[in-house]
């Protein structure tokens, strides 16, 4: 069971939060203000965070500021009712990983958390599985139903990062900054032919990757 912990100073944000997340089978523990938080954080293990950013004696960017200098991994979703782009990228600054402005759906928060953990996950495992799907990062290796599958590094990689990200379109330029190390143009035919062999490699029936006309790439979890 994962474990939560909601900071948020509107008592009937954070019970409404908390309950709903309770129902989803998560473990939630509050906390009304940053330096409650920070106390109760200290003394347990959680597996997220999930906090307002304007809060008394310690807001919620000071609060990621001290949970990052402890923990880089923990993941970080800021509710708030600030939205704009100087708000945001303050927020980002300090170590949130998502941000979801205020009034929040709690349908999304519930698919946010879980997207949140699964990145975390495979960040920390370093290992991926989804269904016949099994991919191992440190040994580059990629079964499909317990078959092995040979993939160079670049691919492994490339399908690694799109498996990590389910449902998001990324973009050519992301894709070459991320697996190559740079960016240049002429390179976007260099992911087009990595993709297509993958398609012939890999096949499996859990996953779709999809071509995004002029934009990029995305995975699909069946």
């Amino acid at each position: 069971m994962f474990k939560v912990l909601v900071v948020e100073d509107d008592k009937n944000i954070r019970s409404l939060v908390s309950k709903y997340l309770e129902n989803e089978g998560f473990k939630v523990s509050q906390a009304a203000d940053g330096q409650e938080a920070l106390e109760i954080y200290e003394e347990q293990h959680f597996d997220i965070l999930i906090t307002d950013v304007m809060m008394p004696i310690k807001d919620g960017n000071e609060l990621a500021k001290s949970i990052r200098r402890h923990n880089k991994d923990i993941p970080i979703l800021m509710l708030t009712a600030l939205e704009s782009i100087e708000d945001k990228e303050k927020g980002f600054v300090s170590g949130s990983d998502d941000y979801m402005v205020k009034p929040v759906d709690m349908k999304e928060l519930v698919l946010r958390v879980k997207a949140l953990l699964r990145r975390y996950k495979i960040a920390t495992e370093n290992k991926l599985d989804y269904k016949s799907l099994h991919m191992d990062f440190k040994s580059h290796v990629v079964t499909v139903k317990g078959k092995n599958i040979e993939l160079t590094n670049k691919e492994f990689s490339l399908l690694y990062k799109l498996i990590s990200n389910p449902n998001t379109i990324l973009t050519r330029n992301q894709l070459i900054n991320e697996i190559w190390g740079y960016e240049n143009e002429s390179f976007d035919r260099t992911v087009d032919t990595h993709i297509k062999r993958i398609r012939e490699k890999v096949i499996c029936k859990d996953i779709q990757l999809i071509t995004v006309r002029g934009l990029g790439y995305k995975v699909v979890l069946i």
